[in-house]
């Protein structure tokens, strides 16, 4: 009779056991299934930054063989446009330093009539730039132009072009990493419903690197017109894997 009292208990206990095991093979069959049905979506974060400040840069060279000459019509035409720009009121003016090339030769080969022939040309070229900020950015283009016109009546052409400062990217990059990894959810949250399923945890996920977009590109990557280049538009894409759940 205890014998078989003992054999009753075993048989029960190896009754449990299979059945905790069978249960724990299911749900480990079912986690590893779940785990394998997974979803990759993408979320878009933009935000239009607008620069601090404009510079405006006044370039000019002149070449010949006497580099003392050059230096001489580099200086003056410094001085020249540096009591233009105090003149006009601004007083930020940052001159750079002094370029001299020597190309060491005094001749180059050309191609005239079918015959190769040496033709003269200048050894050196001395340039150099000056170079103003303003807070106005907006103003900025057409302040740039009325510079260029100023210079060209006055006998002192040279080369006018304008560029902006933008904040650092490092300041809004928390916030629209947060953005973008927001609208992935939402993303995958609506492939989820579509397939009836639910969105499980984050399997993978790859924050893209910031990026400027917008000024010379529309959304589509079509060339357009920019009329507010003080206005970039930074873009962060993030790529997320979710795990899909039933």
């Amino acid at each position: 009779m205890k014998n078989n009292l003992q054999s009753i208990i075993i048989g029960v206990c190896i009754l449990v056991g299979l059945i905790s095991l069978a249960i724990g093979i299911n749900k480990g069959l079912q986690s590893f299934s779940n785990k394998e049905r997974v979803v990759t979506v993408r979320g878009l974060a933009e935000k239009e930054i607008k620069a601090t400040s404009a510079g405006i840069c006044v370039s000019y060279s002149f070449s010949g063989d006497d580099p003392k000459l050059l230096l001489n019509q580099i200086d003056r035409r410094t001085n020249e446009i540096t009591a233009y720009f105090k003149q006009k009121g601004y007083n930020n003016v940052t001159v750079s330093d002094l370029t001299l090339y020597d190309s060491k030769t005094y001749y180059e080969y050309d191609w005239n009539d079918g015959k190769r022939i040496q033709v003269k040309k200048d050894r050196y070229r001395a340039s150099k730039s000056i170079s103003i900020v303003i807070s106005e950015v907006e103003k900025a283009e057409v302040t740039g132009n009325e510079i260029n016109i100023d210079l060209i009546n006055k006998e002192l052409t040279a080369d006018v072009s304008t560029s902006y400062n933008f904040p650092e990217l490092n300041d809004i990059k928390p916030a629209l990493i947060a953005e973008s990894t927001k609208n992935a959810r939402i993303a995958g949250e609506q492939f989820a419903k579509d397939s009836q399923s639910s969105l499980g945890k984050i399997k993978t996920a790859s924050q893209g690197q910031i990026s400027l977009a917008g000024r010379y590109y529309d959304e589509e990557g079509t060339s357009t017109t920019n009329n507010r280049p003080y206005i970039e538009k930074a873009r962060v894409v993030s790529t997320i894997v979710f795990f899909l759940e039933d």
